[in-house]
Parts: C-alpha cells; sequence; structure tokens
C-alpha cells in the first residue's frame, strides 16, 4: 500500500516545499483513497492515493456552496433573497430539501438546505439563480476549480449525481475544503449544524463525528453506489485545525471511524508551529530610489509550520533578500526568501514579503540613490 509518510505541500499561500521527517507511520484505513491535511499551513500529512480519480458525490456541493458564498460577498445574492425554484430543481432526483415551486424559499434557507441535508434541490434553486442556469454554474465551477489549483477535477453536475465525466480526487477535495475555511470562514458555521427543519420535515446531518468528537465542526458527507461512502472532516482543537479527507468506504459508519482515526492520529503526532503573526516584521531593510529609505519584511498572513510533535524549539531560520533592493514596492510584493530547516534539513523556503508599499523618490533621490549604488 503506497504511503506518503509526509508530503508537505504549501497550498494555500502558494508556497512550495517538501518534508521528510521521521514520525509515527500513520494507520491504514479501509477506504479507497484518503488524505490528512493541517488547514493552517496547507500541509499534507499523509495521503493514500491523494490522486486517484474519483466521484465525488455530494462532495461536489462545497464547489456549489464556495461559488454560492463568493455571490453573497460581492452582493450578488443577499441570504433574504427569495428564490423562485424552477420544476427542474424542484424534480431533481437524490437527496432531497423538499422544496415546492410554488412556495417562497430564502437564500438562507436554501443554504442550510443544501449543506446540512445535502438536498439536490436546493443545490441546483441556488445554481440557476447565480449561474443563470446549472449548465451555466457548472461552467463556473470548472474555471473556480482551476483557479484553486484543482487540476484533477472536472464538474458536470452541481450536486455531484453521478457523470463518467464528473470526477476529482482527494487532494484536490482538501483545497475547496480548506479554500472555504480560510475565505468564508463566516459560513463554515453551518456545516457544524447537526439538523434542519424545512417544510415540516427535519433531517439530520450525515456527519456522524458531529455528535461524538467536540472538536469537529464540519464538513460533508457523499455517497453513491460507484463513490461509496465519503466524509470530509474538520476539527479543530486549540489553535490547531486539521481536515480529513476519506472517501470510498464501505459503511457510513465506516467513514466516521476511519475520519476520526486520521484526525486522531494528527493531533497526536504533529505540532502546528506559528513562525510569524501576519505583518509581524521578520527584518527592515535597505531601499533604494524610494520614497522611504527602509521597508518592513514579514508575510502578509500568518505562517505556520507542521513538524512532528516536540520539535518547534529546534526549528532554525535564515534569510535572504534582493539587493539591491529598487522602489516602486508593492505591499505583499516578493523581496527575499525565509528558510526553514530541522536537524540541518530544509522543510521550508518561502516567500518573504514586504509589509509596505514604497513609491519612487523624487528626481534628485533617484540620481543620488543611483550614484550611491554605482559605487556601492
Amino acid at each position: 500500500m503506497k504511503k506518503l509518510l509526509i508530503a508537505a505541500l504549501f497550498l494555500l499561500s502558494n508556497y512550495s516545499y517538501a518534508l521528510d521527517l521521521p514520525t509515527a507511520p500513520p494507520p491504514e484505513l479501509a477506504a479507497k483513497a484518503w488524505l490528512l491535511m493541517d488547514a493552517n499551513s496547507g500541509q499534507v500529512l499523509v495521503a493514500h492515493d491523494a490522486d486517484r480519480r474519483i466521484e465525488p458525490a455530494s462532495l461536489t456541493k462545497l464547489m456549489a456552496a464556495y461559488l454560492d458564498f463568493a455571490a453573497i460577498k460581492q452582493g450578488r445574492m443577499k441570504l433574504t433573497d427569495v428564490i423562485p425554484v424552477s420544476d427542474r430543481a424542484w424534480k431533481t432526483e437524490g437527496s432531497r430539501m423538499f422544496v415546492e415551486p410554488n412556495k417562497p424559499v430564502t437564500v438562507d434557507e436554501l443554504l442550510h438546505g443544501m449543506i446540512i441535508q445535502s438536498g439536490n434541490d436546493a443545490t441546483v434553486a441556488l445554481a440557476e439563480n447565480v449561474g443563470g442556469s446549472e449548465a451555466g454554474f457548472v461552467s463556473m465551477m470548472n474555471k473556480e476549480a482551476q483557479r484553486l489549483g484543482m487540476t484533477h477535477t472536472h464538474f458536470v453536475t452541481a450536486t455531484g449525481l453521478p457523470d463518467p465525466q464528473h470526477y476529482t480526487t482527494a487532494l484536490d477535495l482538501s483545497l475547496i475544503a480548506t479554500a472555504i475555511i480560510r475565505d468564508y470562514p463566516e459560513f463554515h458555521p453551518l456545516y457544524s449544524i447537526k439538523e434542519y427543519r424545512y417544510n415540516n420535515i427535519t433531517q439530520p446531518n450525515r456527519n456522524r463525528l458531529l455528535w461524538s468528537d467536540p472538536s469537529v465542526d464540519g464538513m460533508k458527507t457523499g455517497h453513491t453506489e460507484n463513490a461509496g461512502y465519503c466524509l470530509i472532516a474538520s476539527a479543530h482543537r486549540g489553535e490547531r485545525r486539521l481536515l480529513s479527507v476519506v472517501l470510498g468506504a464501505n459503511t457510513d459508519a465506516l467513514r466516521a471511524a476511519e475520519s476520526q482515526r486520521l484526525l486522531n492520529y494528527g493531533f497526536q503526532f504533529f505540532d502546528s508551529a506559528k513562525l510569524y503573526r501576519k505583518d509581524q516584521a521578520v527584518a527592515t531593510i535597505k531601499v533604494w530610489k524610494g520614497s522611504e529609505s527602509n521597508v518592513k519584511v514579514g508575510f502578509v498572513r500568518d505562517l505556520y509550520l507542521s513538524i512532528p510533535r516536540g520539535r518547534s524549539a529546534d526549528l532554525k531560520t535564515t534569510m535572504s533578500t534582493q539587493q539591491p533592493l529598487l522602489a516602486p514596492l508593492r505591499r505583499g510584493q516578493t523581496v527575499g526568501t525565509l528558510t526553514v530547516s530541522l536537524d540541518n534539513k530544509v522543510l521550508a523556503t518561502y516567500p518573504l514579503q514586504a509589509l509596505e508599499t514604497v513609491g519612487v523618490a523624487s528626481f534628485i533621490g533617484r540620481a543620488w540613490d543611483g550614484l550611491m549604488l554605482k559605487f556601492k
């Protein structure tokens, strides 16, 4: 059985590195494919067949929700908007919220029905509202998948109903799940709601871990005959957040049990070291031909690194910067690199970023610095 003890991919921040340090062997799960990610750092801690093409079933609704959340945040749709339910949405097969064509339903109600009840009817109603049609919405889903780096994914439906050309991978699913947590934290609590009642019908969330593990606060289940039983689970303990992806288990109970094993393994054997806070100045470096003579450098988001438990104090960092560094500079611009090592092994190399915008100096200032650079 192929195992990746630690395949570290810093996907969330467009950083990349490989980590190869000894730790406890991961559990072997009864599933087709699985993956465990540190959601803070973006590192994949352990994986099995993470690039295997699979049928995502209702896990597809993570991407559907991501686009719905974007429409709300961009002001193209409001939670209070009343959405017309088409006959097509009403007749969509599979799991249902039980919307009705002539009964008013709000965006907020539809989001609850899609996320908690996994309603295909709710998903199609929202897709038609945001994309004009389900086909238009699916086109948006595929474009967003490419933007997020989901290079082994292709959507045909908004719901996850089976189609030979509807597929993804465990790794790609981890990207969309972490993107929801990162980009739309205000909507993430929807995934922790245990049941929802609509049209006098109460349906439970199918994520069993919401009842058995208080640290679990999402995210989504999926099931078809070909896909098997699938679960993406997010868990938050202290400052750490882990995300497990388990695909193709044989039963509902098994997908929950195997997801729990994977989460427990990650919390037990790894630490998430917070290297630097967002906007914390790592150093101040010289700027030439600029309106300011120096610029503070660091990172524009919190910087985390997952390592074997108990090794945080042993990390070593080295920094290199562009020389000479010339204005103009924009906030977030790469101006150097920070390298992190442990036991003389390089764990990660991060782009060091300008924390301030620096404009160009006056003509006299640029001329003077140009003269100084010639002598330098």
